[in-house]
Parts: structure tokens; C-alpha cells; sequence
């Protein structure tokens, strides 16, 4: 049969495309994959010991650009997520709370009387209106942002899609123009097989491992094949094979039994650690760590795993600096008190493990019982997740304030003298919401003392879902969302000095993004965002989140640098600047 000469064209150029995709699956397994191992027994999955989860398969994979080439997206799933139950969203918002004297005294009520950080840079991300390199993609809610710095280039997740910026350094001339992206995150997954190829979930989490110049990507398995209703759940990891994401990967599958919700890495010398939660519905959590050190050498690597009943959602420590902890540190966990679930809405306390992993002898490997911090009393933002919180101008849908959790990151330095964490998380004030921030410092023990605290909420309205971070010189950022009912959502950054007064954030607010219009389609907003430092100087801060623009149906995501004075000198530890 003769085909018409336009037929004919269209199917020399579909012969083209199938060759050209064929060819780059022969060439993906250029690095042999290793055969997939015995599902752990899901008996196993409890409190009360340690479970040695080892890899269903892992590989070495070809450059990214030419994953892409391989990848094909699998038919649109039932974007109903797995989770043990539906959870519907509320009518009405929560009563206000009376805020007790010792919580209201760390109230800081005014704005700090420093100059803003400087703006270094600030570019859109994804969202409505992005456009890359491979096109576009659609913004679904709530926006799961996650950023990743490394030294040339900036990394953005967002649920189950990425992209990457350019950074501007020896490499590129300016900050923020699109080099790849928008792509579905199981990209990095082509020709791996199994569900961390095919099942598109989201939460996938990046993060830059400054300490190997490698960079991380998690990414959680929710929903089951159609043909498979019993399949186990799964957890993936990405770990490139040097500081460029557009390189090869070493790539890891592991099965999970229990629903692994919310996940948020931290990077720590002996391993990725890796909290989760098995729903919304189940008072549940999971911590694992990975051996990094196997991982960072594409070799056969285990996870250990610890599941905790009747706690909130845990944080783990996460590196910044390039100076470690103490040999033999133990990881340290954190998580806010109170239990939604129950009705218990607020606390004095935040919670902390010590997480002792031994690679060579599991038996040995150890999480300590939860030990309080005291801190100033707190309650959940409008009583916590999934609530009808925060006002918007010209509309009845409150937007969720995920209020009953620490938000990531959970951060860790080793300023030599003494080692800090800091945390945050967003709670209600006298006049709506604001963001309680914490630095602990670690004793001889290695075990957190509470140094300083506060609650952020100047002029009223609402600062919620918060992501705080250290420079190198001790000063502390966060960002954080702003909103109430004469102010469209948008994005804000404050900070403090070093040396200033205990409690305060001392840098005047800046803004990142003014919001310009109310989200009317859901009351979900951010599930979390990312406070990132910058790798190349350990004094910049990057921060993404989420606003509205004039005319828009879907959010669109800023991305922002911000640098405090006196952080710009040669380091004298690293000597990079």
C-alpha cells in the first residue's frame, strides 16, 4: 500500500522517534543492574526493634539528558492517593485559641530594626506560567517544594515534577534561566524498571550532599499497580555520580510495607536518614537510614529501619557546613508534641531521639527513647493539618496551615566551639499565626538543650509554613508564607545576627513574592518549602515557595537568595571565598 506523502512523513518520523528511543534503552544498561532481592516480610514492619530492609535492585544509570530520551510516561494514574484513609476537608475553621502568658512572652510583635537581607537573586520557578526547556506542566496542589543548591546549579521538585537553573559562578554568567525541565521526576528512573520507573507519585524530595558533591533525590512509591492491588509501597533513591545533575546516577528501589508518606531526607555522615508516616489517619512514623557510604559508590545498600507509634511527624538532623559532627555522633530526632488525632492541639515540649546506626552489626544499632525539651507553650495553627486556617481577600476558602508538625529542614552545624540545630514550625498567636523558630545547642552528650526561641508575628496576620536555616557565621534565616484577609498570599524572609539579642529576628522582613490574587480551588497550600545555604559561599540563603499571579487559576513558585552583611569574607576553614 502507498501512504500519501504527508503519511509518509509522519511515519518516517514516528519510525524515527521508536528507533531513536529503542536505541537509548540499549544503551541504558551499559552498567549492569543488579538482580532484584526478596521483598522483606511485612510481619517485620513494627515497633520495638530494627528492620534491615536491603535494595529490591539498584543500578548505575546513563546522563540524565539521555534518560529523558528513554523515558516514556506511563497512563495517567487514579490520582487518588494510597493513604488508609480519604480525609475531607473542613467547612469551617477551628475557634480561636487563648494563647497562655509564657507563650505570648516569646511573642516577637514588632519588626527588627536591621536593613534587610540583600536580595541576590530571584527568578520564577515552576508553576502557572513556567516554561522550559521541555515544555510545560500542569500545578497541583498542595505544592510539595523542595530546592536543592549546589555549586552551579539549582535544582527545584515540585510533587512529581523538576527542573534545573542555572546558578550564576564560574559556570554561568546569571542565575535562574532554565536548563532541563519540566520533567516527571521518575526520569531518573528510565530503564530501572519496577515502580520507581513506573509509578508516578508525589513528595519527591531533592537535596545537595555538599559534603561528596553528590546530589540526592527520594522519591516515595504510593500507589499500587492496578493489576497489583497488594504490590508494597516503595522508596527510591537518586544519587548522582558527581556535582552535575545533568550526569549519571547511582539509583536504589526498596519495598516498604507501610505507607511511606511525607518523606523529608537529611544528610549526615553514615547515611541518608529518611522519616515518613504511614497516613494521615494513623499516628505512625518511620524512620530509616541508608548506608551513604555504599551509596555514594553505586554499591549493594541497606536501609535500617525504626517505626515509632503515637508521635507526630519527625524531622532529622541535616547537615550544613562542611564541618562534621563528632565521630560517631548519633542522628538526631526531632518532632513537636500534641496529637491531632486525639485533639491535642498544643504542648510545651519538642521531642528528641538519638539514633545510633551500626552498618556492621545491625543488632548493635540503636534509637533511644524520646526525650523532652521544655519549651514555651505552643498551639497548632488553627489545630493543625488539613484545616480551614489562614483568610484570603475576597473569598470563604481558608487556606491549611500543616500546623501540627516541625517543618523541614531540621538543621544541624558544628560551629566548632558548639554544634546547634534549629526548627520551626507555625503555631497561633494573639492576632492569627505565626512562626514559632528554635536553636538548640547540643551538650557534652550529645544531647539538645534548648539556647534560644521565639514566635515571629509582627503587625498581626498570618506567618505559617516556615523552612529556617544557618549561615556560617551563626546568623539564621526563615522563610515562610504570609497571608491574612486584606493580603493575598505571598512569600517573606526574615533573620537575626549572630550576636543580637535571644529570641528575636533582628533583619527586617523582606518580600519574595507579593501575592496577587486569593487560591479559590482548594484550602491546600504548600505542604512544605525549603530553606536551602548555598554551598559555594555557606552564607546564602535560597528559599522557594508558592503565590498567585493576577488572572492565574494555579500557583506559580518564586525562587530567592538572600545574604546577611558580613558573611562575604574568605572562610577561614574552608578558604573557598
Amino acid at each position: 500500500m502507498t501512504l500519501p506523502r504527508g503519511s509518509r512523513a509522519v511515519a518516517v518520523r514516528a519510525l524515527s522517534q521508536i528507533l531513536m528511543t529503542a536505541a537509548v534503552f540499549i544503551a541504558l544498561p551499559a552498567f549492569a543492574q543488579q538482580p532484584p532481592s526478596a521483598v522483606p516480610d511485612a510481619s517485620d514492619w513494627h515497633a520495638g526493634h530494627t528492620i534491615v530492609n536491603p535494595p529490591v535492585r539498584f543500578d548505575h544509570s546513563a546522563p540524565l539528558p539521555d534518560l529523558l530520551k528513554a523515558y516514556q510516561i506511563p497512563p495517567r494514574p487514579d490520582r487518588r492517593r494510597s493513604t488508609t484513609a480519604p480525609v475531607a476537608e473542613p467547612t469551617v475553621a477551628p475557634p480561636a485559641v487563648t494563647i497562655t502568658a509564657a507563650g505570648a512572652a516569646v511573642e516577637q510583635v514588632v519588626e527588627g530594626t536591621h536593613p534587610q537581607a540583600a536580595q541576590v537573586a530571584s527568578f520564577n520557578g515552576l508553576g502557572s506560567g513556567f516554561e522550559g526547556p521541555q515544555g510545560k506542566a500542569d500545578a497541583r496542589n498542595p505544592s510539595d517544594n523542595s530546592l536543592g543548591v549546589g555549586p552551579n546549579e539549582i535544582v527545584q521538585v515540585v510533587n512529581s515534577r523538576m527542573a534545573i537553573f542555572t546558578k550564576k559562578g564560574a559556570k554561568y554568567p546569571a542565575t535562574g534561566k532554565p536548563l532541563f525541565g519540566p520533567v516527571v521526576t521518575n526520569t531518573l528512573f528510565a530503564g530501572f524498571g519496577g515502580p520507581c520507573e513506573k509509578q508516578i507519585s508525589g513528595d519527591a524530595v531533592v537535596r545537595y550532599d555538599q559534603l561528596a558533591n553528590r546530589w540526592l533525590f527520594v522519591l516515595p512509591i504510593f500507589r499500587r499497580p492496578t493489576d497489583q492491588p497488594n504490590a508494597p509501597y516503595g522508596m527510591c533513591y537518586a544519587i548522582s555520580t558527581g556535582p552535575d545533575p545533568m550526569g549519571s546516577y547511582y539509583r536504589y528501589e526498596f519495598n516498604r510495607p507501610l505507607f511511606p508518606d511525607y518523606p523529608r531526607p537529611a544528610i549526615w555522615t553514615n547515611g541518608y536518614y529518611l522519616p515518613s508516616s504511614t497516613g494521615d489517619t494513623v499516628i505512625q512514623k518511620h524512620v530509616c537510614a541508608a548506608d551513604r557510604t555504599k551509596m555514594l559508590q553505586g554499591q549493594s545498600a541497606n536501609e535500617q529501619c525504626e517505626i515509632i507509634d503515637g508521635v507526630s511527624f519527625l524531622n532529622c538532623a541535616d547537615i550544613d557546613g562542611r564541618r562534621l559532627p563528632p565521630a560517631g555522633s548519633p542522628e538526631i530526632v526531632m518532632a513537636a508534641g500534641g496529637t491531632q488525632l486525639h485533639d491535642i492541639f498544643e504542648d510545651d515540649g519538642i521531642y528528641t531521639w538519638k539514633f545510633s546506626v551500626d552498618w556492621g552489626d545491625p543488632a548493635k544499632t540503636h534509637l533511644s527513647e524520646a526525650q523532652k525539651i521544655d519549651v514555651a507553650p505552643y498551639h497548632f495553627l488553627c489545630n493543625g493539618q488539613l484545616s480551614k486556617c489562614v483568610p484570603q481577600p475576597g473569598t470563604e476558602v481558608r487556606l491549611d496551615s500543616q500546623g501540627d508538625k516541625l517543618m523541614q529542614r531540621l538543621v544541624y552545624r558544628n560551629f566548632g566551639r558548639y554544634q546547634s540545630i534549629v526548627a520551626s514550625h507555625s503555631i497561633d498567636t494573639k492576632a492569627g499565626g505565626g512562626v514559632r523558630w528554635y536553636e538548640f545547642r547540643l551538650d557534652k552528650s550529645e544531647t539538645p538543650t534548648l539556647f534560644q526561641q521565639g514566635t515571629y508575628a509582627p503587625d498581626g496576620g498570618y506567618r505559617w509554613l516556615p523552612s529556617i536555616a544557618m549561615d556560617r557565621k551563626g546568623d539564621i534565616g526563615v522563610g515562610y508564607s504570609y497571608g491574612d484577609a486584606s493580603s493575598f498570599p505571598g512569600q517573606r524572609f526574615a533573620a537575626r545576627m549572630a550576636g543580637d539579642p535571644k529570641g528575636q529576628m533582628t533583619v527586617h522582613e523582606a518580600v519574595l513574592a507579593e501575592g496577587q490574587a486569593s487560591q479559590t480551588n482548594t484550602l491546600r497550600w504548600e505542604d512544605y518549602t525549603t530553606l536551602d545555604i548555598d554551598p559555594s559561599d555557606d552564607c546564602t540563603f535560597w528559599y522557594v515557595g508558592d503565590y498567585f499571579k493576577k488572572g492565574e487559576e494555579n500557583y506559580s513558585t518564586r525562587i530567592g537568595g538572600y545574604r546577611l552583611p558580613g558573611c562575604g569574607a574568605r572562610h577561614k576553614v574552608l578558604g573557598l571565598f
